[in-house]
Order: C-alpha cells, then sequence, then structure tokens
C-alpha cells in the first residue's frame, strides 16, 4: 500500500510560487525609420525642378541679355556721335573753337567769348535743344561726306556757319572741303577752310619755282 506524500499548505504555496513563470516588462522603444522610408525622403527631395520654375529662370535669363544688349547699343551711340574724335559733335565744337578765335570773326560778330553757336531754330526757348544741322553721305567712288551747319551770334552781330568734310577711300580722319561762315550784312564770305583754293594756290606756287617748258626744255 502506497503513501501518498501530503503537502501543507504553506509547502504548496511555495511550489507553486517557485514554479510559475516570471513575468518581466519590457519598455517598448519606437522603432528605427525604415530603410525605405529615408530613401524616398532623399529621392523625394532630389526630383528635378518645377517647370514653371525653369520657365521662369529662361525668362530672367533673356532680361539679361536683352539688358546687356540695350546697353551696349547705347554706348555704341555715345561713342559714335559724342565721344569719337571723328564724330559730328567733336567737329562742331572744333569749328566752334576756331571761330571764337578768328580774328576776323570776332571783329564782326564781338568778343569770342561771347560768341553763341546753336542748331536750327525751333519752338523750343532753350538754346542748347536746338538741333544741329549735319548730315553724312558717300558718293559713288566711296568717298564719305559730312556736312555741319549752325548759326551763330555775337555781340555786333549774327551769323551762320558752313562745314563739308570728306574722307578719302582708305582714310581714317575727315579732310576740310571748306569751312566759311557767312555775316549779316558783310557781304565777304569768311573762309577757314578752302580746299580748292589751297590747293590751286599751291600748284600756282609749284608752277613759279619749277618754270615753265617750251620745246621740251624747262626755262
Amino acid at each position: 500500500m502506497m503513501i501518498k506524500p501530503r503537502l501543507t499548505p504553506a509547502l504548496r504555496l511555495r511550489s507553486l510560487t517557485s514554479t510559475s513563470p516570471v513575468t518581466t516588462l519590457r519598455v517598448l522603444q519606437p522603432a528605427s525609420q525604415p530603410r525605405h522610408y529615408a530613401t524616398h525622403h532623399q529621392t523625394s527631395s532630389s526630383k528635378p525642378e518645377p517647370e514653371t520654375k525653369r520657365r521662369s529662370q529662361t525668362f530672367n535669363f533673356g532680361l539679361v541679355i536683352l539688358g546687356l544688349a540695350l546697353t551696349s547699343g547705347v554706348l555704341y551711340v555715345l561713342y559714335t556721335e559724342v565721344f569719337s574724335p571723328s564724330s559730328r559733335t567733336a567737329y562742331f565744337n572744333r569749328a566752334v573753337n576756331r571761330i571764337k578765335t578768328d580774328a576776323r570773326l570776332i571783329e564782326l560778330l564781338g568778343d569770342g567769348k561771347k560768341i553763341e553757336a546753336f542748331g536750327e531754330e525751333t519752338g523750343n526757348k532753350w538754346r542748347r535743344a536746338r538741333p544741329i544741322a549735319s548730315s553724312e553721305v558717300t558718293d559713288r567712288n566711296g568717298v564719305e561726306h559730312m556736312y555741319i551747319n549752325f548759326n551763330l551770334k555775337g555781340p555786333r552781330g549774327t551769323g551762320k556757319a558752313y562745314v563739308h568734310l570728306f574722307k578719302p577711300v582708305g582714310g581714317r580722319e575727315y579732310e576740310y572741303k571748306y569751312f566759311y561762315v557767312d555775316v549779316r550784312g558783310h557781304s565777304q564770305r569768311i573762309y577757314l577752310e578752302n580746299a580748292e583754293a589751297t590747293a590751286a594756290l599751291a600748284a600756282k606756287e609749284r608752277s613759279k619755282t619749277e618754270g615753265f617748258k617750251f620745246l621740251g626744255i624747262r626755262w
């Protein structure tokens, strides 16, 4: 006959405590960012720029190019018309300076410092706004011609100046064809430059020094 062991309540409680599974608490930490999410984020930031932004950049670039072209054109016009030594403005200023220092014109017009030069009469009361009559043409032989006309006013009288310059084919600078002033009330024309008269005088002087030929012999 087998005797079954009997456990006292105290022993039974100890046994149950030792055999029961241990329950542990774990602190849940946020999972790390998925690898595919980071890749997607980087890919989205490296997407090509929107079409509207590219169009805006192209438009701005076109405006910059247009501005540079306009600026270059303005600078070219200013140089050729004002600052260039061979511009009409430069020859006009030279002509006025010569008139103000010419003794014959000072006698007829008055003090050179008080002689005024201006363009054609207009409705504008400001003399500086009056345009100077000038033109440039090229003849059939390729010779360039420049014409400048302007008015004069001094303490003693008034007049008008006429300038004709030409640039031979292959030449770099203009030469005077004529430059004269007509003073109102004075019948004689005042020449400051006269290429034809100068050439005729030079030929006459040359003929005097060279003598003349007769029967092939220079006498």
